[in-house]
């Protein structure tokens, strides 16, 4: 009964982990892995998959500027 109180409590995030890049980031800078199979077929779908969060990322940028602005 006790464990189910506690896992229903919500954690409190810090401004720091609610900021973080996370997965994000390390899908930007990741190292090259020599095992990992290239063709361009992949590297096609990775590059379109990086523009598509930056672009996202400025959309939600310019939405919060243009909320606060």
């Amino acid at each position: 009964m006790e464990k189910q109180a506690t896992t229903r409590e919500k954690k409190k995030l810090s401004l720091r982990e609610f900021f973080s890049l996370g997965e994000v980031g390390g899908y930007f800078f990741r190292k090259k892995d020599p095992a990992r199979p290239t063709n361009t077929n992949i590297r096609m779908m990775h590059g379109i998959n990086k523009i598509s969060i930056v672009i996202f990322l400025i959309g939600v940028l310019y939405l919060i500027l243009k909320r606060f602005i």
